[in-house]
């Protein structure tokens, strides 16, 4: 079990420390929900949340393989609906791929990270569209 305490310091802006590291992390409510956009909104972390899983479990998974993933580079994009009520709808994430990742491995690795905890627990309802771009 992790701990996370958060601390609402007013004006739509969150402080939150993580129990077992003590860093820290702030929030701000976007611009389009009456925030200033001055931090990570609830969602972003979300959309951030998801990128960052995949690429973790496709680390763990390549370091068992002897592979090196560094330089990998995730793009997410978020788009929120409001209809029947405000809610992330879609997700997309492209990954950058180092190219000398053998061709044999590719399949299991994309496979990890479409079967990350994060992903895993997100509703059926959101759109998440992946791409994988072996060729950085």
């Amino acid at each position: 079990m992790v701990e996370i305490d958060i601390e609402y310091e007013g004006d739509l802006h969150c402080r939150a420390v993580h129990g077992p590291s003590g860093a820290v992390l702030v929030t701000d409510a976007p611009k389009d929900n009456q925030g200033k956009g001055e931090a990570f909104s609830p969602t972003d972390l979300l959309a951030t949340s998801l990128g960052v899983c995949m690429v973790t479990i496709m680390g763990i998974y390549a370091r068992t393989k002897g592979i090196d993933l560094k330089g990998t580079r995730v793009h997410v994009t978020k788009e929120m609906v409001a209809d029947p009520r405000r809610r992330v709808g879609r997700l997309g994430v492209t990954l950058d791929l180092p190219s000398h990742v053998p061709e044999e491995l590719r399949p299991a690795l994309q496979h990890a990270a479409d079967t990350c905890p994060v992903r895993l627990s997100l509703s059926q309802d959101l759109e998440i569209n992946v791409t994988y771009r072996w060729d950085r």
